[in-house]
């Protein structure tokens, strides 16, 4: 039956006497009928999305920020909302059609926010407006001092270290003339990095005209593209000291390296052992040592090679070659500090090896007094997420995924763990609302984000969990919900494996249903309870479809050896184990229809989809590949971040001295079968994915039709690796779905 949805916009107004319209959309809160209880793209996109939010001092208000987004007008807004700390009396803050974000507080009455690239602030009930920075709109982030003396302004520079500046007397001249690599990251072209200023601030919170970069010369980024943000620095409790993030590479040699490190900035300029400025946290008694690098190395056996990988590189085997005297010089991922509240530490997210993005990520804490630094999650054996400081400073909250779900821990400094939260569910970041609770933001595969205050007890059984916000009640009490299980599933090496099974709504398990195997992306993120507006279970079974989604080999919360196991061979055991999930479904679960069966997946996912099309021996009906690696000798030079292939495929792929691994890779490529293809595929790609370009998508699809397989191919010329913008969201979900049910119904 034809899907039916009404949406009536609440507050779609626009802004009288402007001439462009479209830049000036005020979009609120959506209601909406929806036909059939059943989810559609439309209502999928009328949601409100919970993002940043704040406690006030006295933990009696939360400001929180919600995004609206209209595929009428193709735009999204930005709001504030403020309510009390139960969730009680919620207030719409915003009053312009413009984005309002960030909101921080600077006492218990006074809330300071970015709207308009400018930082402003007002009182808690939205009154007394006033701009408080002068920049001409330059402002992307912003972070206050604890004693309100000073903020850090985060803005953008212009960086010509790679991207040369054309010639004055060319002003209409589009071209660029490339020196080295990382010219383009993620989705734009490199001509601009993010520094951090420093800035007074003066009576009635006032920010100074004229600031000064702590930065000042260096062509380095902080935070770091293309996803960090101030989490990634941090005022000390005196406001004397800022500790922030920075890989302080360039070219090439930041194109192989993931080696950023922890930065101490003096205000005060003192010069008295570690208290100056730019002073290397990782590092610590390293001083005027020379890394293994790639530049003209003094003793050549240290030079690191950019065509191989760096896992058996000297850089990530520093005390074999001569380095055992200077400890631990964290060489992987060092990132987002922050203070303990007496002031005596600093603790942040630490990955142990250089090239290696998806490394375990711990927790590493600094004592500023003795500059000793150890871990304190060594006996989790995943990823820290997102963490907190306890009051005491004894204490730190964290979330980690364990078995696909994303739950609430406790360390101390000794290291001792304690799993406080198990939910089918995933919490998101987290932060003291006061002394003993944490505000937290918490979603699954049928609820999207809502804010939750979590009260830890001594253990799982004691702790106390109360939602505060309900977003989006208004459309989910008309839908209903899909029914998810888990299931374990045996592996051909005689593991077992997690595997998530989504039934639809109204399921009847005397019916056959179509079935989709899920292949997830990263390759190395988990199938966690995520909540997706385009990868959304929740619809995806609404549409009458069951999901079969395998946590395979190589995701995380499942222990550092199954994660490792994808690296330098991704068409090995995860390839069997996604077959092995999806014959265990036809074999063992009597409503999966083992004739109408499709397999979709986006990144890693998609190459998984382009693999598994010259390899699934007539499984499958059908195949969608979002963003997908096809061609991985071309998707080698292509990709933007090169430490990623280094690792995942050990070489470059003219070495002639490749390892086994990289041979294997790259004979198993999946352009390599498509003789072998014999499945209708749908291909979709964003232009402007620098990630994996968009020539794979076009490349698979092209070769699709000269075999003469039934295919199609949604190219964005405006998007990158993901879909962002409304109504593309809409015509991605519909193709998708049209595919489908073209092909599985």
């Amino acid at each position: 039956m034809k899907k039916i949805l009404t949406i009536v916009a609440a507050a779609l107004l626009l802004s009288a006497g402007n001439a462009n319209a479209q830049e000036n959309v005020k979009i609120g809160k959506q209601h909406i009928t929806v036909a059939e209880g059943r989810m559609t793209p439309e209502a999928l996109w009328a949601m409100g999305r919970i993002s940043s939010y704040s406690a006030s001092p006295d933990a009696k208000h939360i400001v929180y920020q919600v995004g609206y987004y209209s595929v009428k007008h193709n735009k999204s807004h930005h709001v504030l909302y403020m309510m009390n700390a139960d969730g009680t009396s919620k207030t719409l803050l915003t009053k312009s059609d413009k984005n309002e974000t960030d909101a921080a507080w600077m006492d218990n009455e006074t809330i300071a926010f970015l709207t308009g690239g400018e930082v402003w602030a007002m009182k808690a009930d939205g009154s007394e407006r006033r701009q408080l920075s002068k920049t001409d709109g330059k402002v992307e982030g912003f972070l206050f001092s604890p004693d309100k003396k000073h903020v850090i302004l985060l803005k953008s520079i212009p960086f010509h270290e790679i991207i040369k500046e054309n010639p004055s007397d060319l002003p209409k001249a589009t071209g660029r003339l490339v020196t080295d690599l990382m010219y383009r990251h993620w989705d734009h072209y490199v001509e601009s990095i993010q520094h951090p200023f420093v800035f007074s601030v003066g009576d009635g919170l006032a920010i100074a005209e004229t600031g000064f970069d702590i930065l000042e010369g260096m062509p380095y980024e902080c935070p770091m593209e293309p996803f960090g943000g101030i989490e990634q620095l941090a005022w000390s409790n005196d406001s004397k000291k800022i500790a922030y993030t920075c890989r302080m590479e360039k070219g090439l040699a930041y194109s192989i390296s993931t080696d950023s490190d922890i930065w101490l900035y003096d205000l005060d300029d003192k010069k008295d052992g570690y208290v100056e400025k730019n002073l290397n946290l990782c590092k610590w008694g390293a001083d005027g040592l020379e890394l293994p690098n790639v530049s003209a190395c003094s003793n050549k056996n240290m030079c690191i090679d950019p065509t191989k990988s760096l896992k058996n590189q000297p850089i990530n085997h520093l005390k074999e070659n001569g380095y055992d005297n200077v400890g631990d010089m964290q060489v992987g991922y060092d990132q987002n500090p922050k203070f303990s509240p007496d002031g005596k530490y600093i603790a942040w997210l630490s990955m142990e090896r250089n090239g290696y993005e998806a490394d375990r990520q711990r927790l590493c804490i600094f004592d500023l007094n003795t500059h000793k630094k150890w871990y304190v999650t060594e006996s989790f054996d995943s990823n820290v997420d997102d963490f907190c400081w306890a009051p005491d400073s004894k204490t730190i909250y964290y979330i980690g995924v364990w078995h696909g779900t994303e739950n609430l821990y406790r360390t101390n400094l000794k290291g001792e763990v304690t799993q406080l939260t198990n939910e089918w569910a995933d919490f998101g970041s987290l932060q003291m609302l006061d002394s003993k609770r944490l505000l937290m933001e918490r979603h699954s595969f049928t609820t999207a984000a809502d804010l939750y205050v979590v009260t830890p007890g001594k253990d799982l059984s004691k702790t106390k969990i109360e939602q505060l916000t309900e977003e989006n009640k208004h459309i989910f009490d008309q839908l209903k919900k899909p029914t998810v299980q888990q299931r374990w599933v045996k592996t051909t090496d005689g593991k077992e494996m997690l595997t998530w099974i989504i039934l639809p709504p109204n399921f009847d398990e005397t019916k056959k249903y179509p079935t989709l195997l899920f292949c997830e992306g990263g390759p190395q993120s988990p199938v966690s309870q995520f909540w997706s507006y385009r990868w959304n279970f929740f619809i995806m079974a609404s549409q009458g479809y069951i999901i079969v989604a395998p946590n395979r080999r190589g995701l995380p919360g499942f222990g550092q050896e199954w994660l490792e196991e994808i690296s330098g061979d991704w068409t090995g055991q995860c390839m069997k184990d996604y077959l092995s999930a999806i014959d265990d479904a036809t074999s063992n679960l009597p409503y999966v229809d083992k004739n109408r069966l499709g397999a979709v997946g986006a990144s890693f996912g998609g190459f998984s989809v382009y693999y598994l099309a010259g390899h699934h021996d007539k499984r499958f009906k059908c195949f969608i590949a979002h963003d997908g690696a096809f061609n991985l000798e071309a998707m080698y030079t292509e990709t933007e971040e090169n430490w990623f292939s280094n690792w995942e495929y050990d070489d470059a792929y003219w070495n002639k001295d490749q390892t086994e691994n990289a041979r294997r890779t790259y004979e198993n490529s999946p352009h390599r079968f498509v003789d072998k293809w014999d499945t209708p595929i749908l291909c979709i790609h964003g232009e402007k994915d620098y990630r994996i370009n968009a020539t794979q998508g076009m490349s698979a699809f092209n070769a699709a039709r000269m075999r003469g397989i039934e295919a199609q191919l949604l190219i964005f010329p405006d998007e990158n690796h993901w879909v962002l913008k409304p109504q593309n969201g809409v015509l991605w979900q519909r193709t998708y779905f049209n595919w489908l049910d073209r092909w599985l119904k």
